[in-house]
């Protein structure tokens, strides 16, 4: 009887403990896909939060120590158990603040080759609004948090994605100095996917080593402009692990974001700023006096004085290894963004198209912002698709869909197969004496007088002006669309041996109202090659092709096109006293501009 009794009492405690265990070894939900998207099935809630310091294998800061990157973990708690989540990683250098330098001062006389040297200082007090709006549109609501809630976390904790965030090189708690954009920050920013992947190592906030078993190593970079910059810059590296990328009014050569042409031109509405400028800004280390000798260099590097094409902006140019690309691309720009302008995204979509890296581009109507601000569960369909696909690997078919989604005047959204829109062909447009422009060339020449004290909208405005050239088409007669890389070939000669040429491709309406379409600028002194400077004689005639920023717009029917010819662009480029003149030869000056349809489509809307 003892003897059953003791057998009874073990089968009562053996039970419990036998389902205990089949317990704790049941699997993990896994992902789960319906329709091609990752679907909503974990409690973003029940997630586990870290912090960790990844090994940088550069010493930026000359401390005589590697590097370390500050990154917060966000996972599921089931990763605890065994699932295995994907990441989607977010870089900034704007989560630790930042400070107010003094800005360039651009009020000054141009370069001329073997004249004085001028003394270029930051010595003007950031008169700009306290909160710079770049900075808040790529860190979205502001949080409590030490590194803001990205506005979409949830969404994709809930579908089984991890996410990961961290500060760029020089920036919050990570080490290093910040260089806007070169290999440093590149290979601060390349560490963590590889600290994901096993390949370097990270510490944990007890300085103990801390592995990433929890991933399965895909990884996408996300991020809105210097946040979506640091992607292009990682995927140019061709790191394996990195999976996808979404750039969002991202840079790609940082050249074109301060420079042009030749020509020193600022960011829209940041005139004043160049690299050493924005890397000082957001310089938020604890003890940054350390990288005040390297922050220094990036001043001499980056050559402020002739605006030349040198190795300092070699290496802050991400076309150079779009070959080594393997992340498939989904980029989103702003038609109407002139703090980080279209060409950017253009170039980008256009190399990784040439490489046969998977790639889509999104064009929206607005300015410097997120398409999520514009066209919410659209864009974040969009997005779980291509993170689906490339992360998750699950076969829905993205890579086939349209490559291009465009944003219409009116607001309305359209797929198209590729962009430049299939269809359009370049024409090339004459201005002609007295105004007009039109297909055929006409003799004569034509003169400006510089005046970088007034904006090019005043001067589009004035019926006429002796500091602007406009030639424009008759009114059309239907509409006509515009889509692609615009440039003015133009025959220019001077009365001083330096100048700023700048060029507006504008829509004036019935009522004589004017819209800026695009724009561009040159340096005279960069005719031949970006990377030289070449002296300008006076009154000696320079071929010089400015380069406009590539656009799509729909030119409306009764509206006339026109190209207009300025020298200083005061918003944008440096503003010498006025007086230097411009003489343009108009037999030898043409503007290309890619159209729908082509010369026909052409002649259709103006008229042979």
């Amino acid at each position: 009887m003892r003897r059953a009794r003791t057998v009874l009492l073990a089968a009562v405690v053996v039970l419990p403990l036998t389902g205990a265990h089949a317990l704790a070894a049941a699997p993990p939900q896994q992902p789960v896909f319906a329709d091609g998207e990752a679907q909503p099935v974990y409690d973003p809630a029940d997630a586990v939060r870290e912090k960790v310091f990844v090994r940088v294998p550069i010493d930026s800061d000359r401390d005589g120590k590697d590097d370390e990157m500050r990154a917060e973990v966000l996972r599921l708690r089931a990763t605890d158990q065994g699932l295995k989540s994907p990441v989607l990683f977010r870089i900034s250098p704007y989560f630790g603040g930042g400070q107010r330098p003094p800005k360039h001062n651009v009020d000054v006389e141009l370069y001329v080759p073997g004249g004085p040297r001028r003394v270029d200082r930051r010595d003007v007090p950031d008169a700009g609004p306290e909160k710079d709006p770049r900075v808040a549109a790529a860190l979205g609501s502001p949080s409590p948090r030490d590194i803001p809630e990205h506005i979409d976390e949830k969404y994709y904790l809930a579908r089984g994605y991890a996410l990961v965030y961290a500060d760029s090189l020089g920036t919050g708690e990570s080490t290093g100095c910040p260089n806007s954009g070169g290999r440093n920050e590149t290979i601060g920013a390349r560490s963590v996917v590889d600290w994901l992947n096993g390949r370097t190592t990270a510490r944990d906030i007890n300085n103990k080593p801390s592995i990433a078993s929890w991933t399965t190593g895909k990884t996408a970079m996300t991020g809105l402009s210097y946040n979506g910059t640091l992607p292009n810059a990682v995927a140019s590296t061709g790191v394996k692990g990195l999976e996808a990328i979404v750039p969002m009014a991202a840079i790609t050569s940082w050249y074109d974001y301060y420079r042009a042409g030749g020509a020193v031109v600022a960011p829209g509405t940041y005139q004043g700023e160049d690299a050493d400028w924005l890397a000082t800004r957001v310089n938020s280390r604890a003890d940054r006096e350390i990288c005040k000798p390297f922050l220094n260099e990036l001043t001499q590097q980056q050559d402020r004085l002739t605006g030349d094409y040198n190795p300092f902006w070699d290496e802050r140019n991400y076309l150079n290894d779009a070959n080594k690309v393997r992340a498939a691309t989904l980029i989103a720009h702003g038609l109407n963004d002139w703090n980080v302008k279209p060409k950017q995204a253009a170039q980008w979509y256009s190399a990784l198209k040439a490489n046969r890296v998977p790639v889509k581009i999104w064009w929206h109507r607005h300015e410097h912002g997120d398409p999520i601000n514009v066209r919410k569960e659209a864009w974040q369909k969009e997005l779980n698709r291509w993170f689906t696909r490339y992360l998750f690997g699950h076969q829905n078919n993205v890579e086939a869909e349209p490559r291009v989604t465009i944003q219409r005047e009116d607001n309305t959204w359209v797929n198209e197969a590729d962009w430049p829109t299939p269809g359009s062909s370049d024409v090339s447009l004459h201005p002609q004496p007295g105004g007009g422009l039109a297909l055929r060339p006409a003799r004569g020449v034509e003169k400006l007088t510089d005046d970088a004290s007034k904006k090019a909208e005043q001067l589009i405005a004035l019926p006429s002006s002796e500091n602007r050239l406009a030639y424009a088409t008759p009114a059309a007669k239907q509409a006509l669309r515009i889509s692609g890389s615009i440039k003015a070939e133009l025959k220019l000669s001077f009365d001083r041996p330096a100048a700023n040429v700048t060029a507006l491709l504008v829509d004036r309406a019935p009522d004589g109202t004017a819209k800026v379409i695009t724009r561009g600028w040159a340096d005279p002194q960069n005719r031949l090659r970006l990377d030289r400077t070449e002296p300008v004689k006076p009154g000696e005639q320079y071929s010089l092709t400015v380069e406009l920023q590539p656009m799509d717009h729909l030119l409306p029917v009764g509206d006339k096109l026109e190209l207009v010819l300025l020298s200083s662009d005061r918003d944008y480029t440096l503003r010498p006293k006025p007086g230097t003149g411009v003489a343009v030869t108009l037999d030898h000056s043409r503007l290309v501009l890619p159209v729908l349809g082509g010369k026909a489509g052409f002649v259709a809307a103006f008229g042979a």
